[in-house]
C-alpha cells in the first residue's frame, strides 16, 4: 500500500511539473500552438481566449486567411495564416507574435534588440525588401522585419543591395516577427 501511495504521489508530482507555459516560444511551439495543431483545433487551444477569423470580403484588411487570436481583456497574443483558408483540418503555416510576453528559451521576445537576437540565434540571411530587410533564423523557424528607416541610407533606397549583418544597427528593433512552420 505504502509503495501504490508513494508511486500516486510521485505522478502527480512529475505531472505537475510538465505544466505548459503559455507563453513559451521553441523550435516547434508558441504556448499552447504547435505545428501540428489544425484550424479546427484552435477552439480548444485558445479556450481561455478570443478567435477573430476572417470574414469574407475583408481580405484587405487582415489577410485572406488571417485568425487573430485576443485575450479576454483585448491584449492581441497572435496573428496565425493557416495553409488553406477554408479547410478546417488545414495546419497553421505563420504566427505572427504580437505579445512580448512570448519569450524564447533564450530570452528574445518582440521587444528584442538585433545585438540581442543575433546574439543568442545565428542569423542566416538578410532579404532587402522594398520598406523592410527580413532577418532569417532558420534553425528556429522565426524571422522578423526590420524597418528601412533604421538601417543606412545606402541600402534604404535601394532594393537590389545587399544588407550585411554590420550594417544593421545593434539598436535595430523588429518591425515584426514571425514564425513559418
Amino acid at each position: 500500500m505504502k509503495k501504490v501511495l508513494i508511486l500516486l504521489a510521485v505522478v502527480i508530482f512529475a505531472s505537475c511539473a510538465d505544466e505548459q507555459d503559455p507563453f513559451e516560444w521553441s523550435k516547434d511551439r508558441i504556448g499552447g500552438l504547435t505545428k501540428d495543431i489544425q484550424v479546427r483545433q484552435l477552439d480548444s487551444v485558445f479556450a481561455n481566449d478570443s478567435i477573430v477569423r476572417s470574414v469574407a470580403g475583408d481580405e484587405f484588411v487582415n489577410g485572406p486567411n488571417a485568425i487573430e487570436i485576443y485575450e479576454k481583456g483585448g491584449v492581441h497574443l497572435l496573428t496565425l495564416t493557416p495553409y488553406e483558408a477554408m479547410d478546417s483540418t488545414s495546419t497553421i503555416e505563420n504566427v505572427r507574435v504580437r505579445d512580448n510576453r512570448y519569450t524564447t528559451e533564450k530570452g528574445i521576445t518582440i521587444d528584442s534588440n538585433f545585438k540581442q537576437i543575433s546574439e543568442a540565434y545565428n542569423v542566416s540571411s538578410i532579404d532587402n525588401m522594398i520598406n523592410s530587410a527580413a532577418v532569417w533564423i532558420n534553425d528556429e523557424n522565426f524571422y522578423f522585419t526590420i524597418d528601412k528607416d533604421q538601417l543606412p541610407a545606402d541600402v534604404k533606397y535601394d532594393i537590389s543591395a545587399a544588407i550585411e549583418k554590420s550594417m544593421v544597427p545593434d539598436t535595430a528593433t523588429p518591425q515584426y516577427v514571425f514564425i513559418s512552420w
